[in-house]
Order: structure tokens, then sequence, then C-alpha cells
């Protein structure tokens, strides 16, 4: 599973808005020895700011506006799935990806598709981590890379990073200590993943 001209297993990070995950597999992508390349970036928001981001980064973009569609969820999955195939991707990444996902497209990248979450799961799947993790005390935070299966945040984890609880801290000061960690773990935990693909052929 790579692309035969560059070496590299060829990835698609989909995103819904700025993108700050996006970018850091795009930066990460550049080193010489980076087993992945980030070969599109798609959105279902055709406004999203990372679209712009991953532009001025020099990588392919797509949008597939999810509105259109109506209730349709696996009509809109069909057409992002097309165009996952016309930039022959192998890999997908979701990165702030603000749609629930149809078991068709689930089971169409069954193992080949992860996600990034805001919470050491199996804790606090879905939103508000951050605040739930403030009111339950606990004394650390962080973030999870993991398989997607058809469970909301249930998949096999691949990663964690763990993050300190503050005294002082809101659930706007642990966001943003969670999305600092974010940036290292997950370019690190798609990279792992990618060279675990390419052994495995």
């Amino acid at each position: 599973m790579e692309d035969p001209r560059t070496g590299r297993v060829r990835v698609a990070v989909l995103i819904s808005g700025a993108g700050s995950n996006m970018a850091a597999l795009i930066d990460a992508a550049r080193a010489a020895d980076c087993p992945f390349e980030v070969a599109l970036v798609l959105s279902n928001k055709p406004d999203a700011g990372g679209l712009t981001v991953a532009e001025g980064k020099g990588v392919p973009v797509a949008a597939v506006d999810h509105r259109p569609f109506g209730k349709d969820r696996e009509a809109h999955e069909r057409a992002v799935d097309a165009i996952l195939n016309e930039h022959r991707v192998e890999v997908v990444a979701l990165a702030g990806y603000m749609r629930l996902l149809t078991p068709w497209l689930v089971q169409r990248w069954e193992g080949r598709m992860l996600n990034i979450h805001p919470s050491l799961l199996p804790k606090y799947p879905g939103l508000d981590t951050h605040a739930r993790a403030l009111a339950a005390g606990d004394l650390e935070a962080g973030c999870t890379v993991h398989l997607v299966t058809e469970g909301v945040d249930e998949g096999p984890i691949l990663a964690q990073a763990t993050v300190p609880m503050l005294p002082d801290d809101t659930s706007n000061s642990l966001a943003q200590r969670v999305l600092t960690a974010e940036h290292a773990l997950y370019p690190r935990a798609l990279a792992d993943f990618c060279r675990a693909q390419m052994r495995s052929l």
C-alpha cells in the first residue's frame, strides 16, 4: 500500500473547519523519512478555513457540500468516496471532520480510516470532552488516535498522549493544551500506522 512513484502511503485528510491537525500532518509529511504523503484535503464545508491553509501548503483540495444532500448521508459519502478514489487515496485521516459516518463509508474504509479524539478514550467519547473531564475531577486529560468503527469513538486505540490537569484549568485552557498534544501525536501515530501497513504487504 504505497504510491510506487514516491514510496509513500497516499493519505486524505477530512476536515470541517480550520484544520490545525491537518496542517500538522502536512508539515510532518515534508520530512524525508515520513512514510505518508497528504494527497488530498477534503471538506464537507466549501468555506472551511483549512482548505485555504492546505492550498497554501501546495496540497490538492476538494469540497463536497453536505447540505444539498439533505438527510441522505450515504449519498454524500458516496460522492466523497468517489473523489478519494480519483486521488488514489489509501488511508483516510479524520481531523475535525464533524460528520457522523454511515456504516457504508466505515465499512468501505475499514482498517484504513483513523480519527483523533480529544480525550483519553474510552473516557468521554463524543462532544464536550474537556468540560466532562473537569467535572469528573480527573488528574489528567489527553487525546487518542484510533481506528474508525461504526460505534462513535469506539475503534481500536492506536496511540494516546496525556496532558496534566492544572488547578485553574477551564475547558478552553485545557482544550488548547490538548490540541498542542494532538499536533504532536497524530503525525507520529499516522506514520507508525502507515509503516505497519507497508510492512504487512
